[in-house]
């Protein structure tokens, strides 16, 4: 428990609000009140890491996104097929319906990077690179056999999120 006592307001008073100052407050009542405080001040709650699954008729995968408001915004456009074209025998190309949110960009790649190159180009890179100035998005990584990518042509990809 911690005392009011313990508390002080900026003006020196020992609780800032009366209907406190005459009682004791638990420990973590105080904790969760402060970490509510912080999660609305720093940006609203986070998502625990979304998973995805792609499917085409080359086999399926799975991603798990990253936690920015890149991945957030991908979200609400599921379902969605995606019809993905060979690019320099490193990734699978396509648009999606809209634009995702900027975020700091990279350009470095890993086998398994799913990415956005440009407002609404979605990217499964199936090899590792570079890309070229202003970088991508990373919006998060693929597991699975990300190899079933990896040959010429088109391909259509079903992305959907996963419960």
């Amino acid at each position: 428990m911690v005392n009011r006592h313990d508390i002080t307001c900026p003006d020196g008073r020992s609780a800032c609000n009366p209907a406190i100052a005459e009682k004791d407050i638990p420990m973590h009542t105080l904790v969760a009140g402060a970490a509510l405080a912080a999660t609305i001040a720093f940006g609203g709650a986070t998502m625990a890491h979304e998973r995805i699954r792609i499917t085409s008729a080359w086999g399926e995968v799975t991603a798990e996104l990253n936690d920015h408001a890149a991945g957030r915004a991908l979200l609400p456009m599921l379902p969605l097929t995606i019809e993905m074209r060979d690019h320099l025998r490193q990734e699978k190309t396509g648009n999606l319906p809209g634009s995702l949110p900027e975020v700091e960009r990279q350009r470095d790649f890993a086998r398994g990077t799913l990415g956005l190159w440009g407002p609404d180009h979605f990217v499964i890179y199936y090899r590792g690179g570079r890309v070229p100035s202003p970088g991508i998005i990373e919006l998060g990584r693929l597991t699975g056999d990300v190899g079933i990518f990896d040959r010429p042509g088109p391909v259509e990809v079903r992305t959907e999120r996963l419960p």
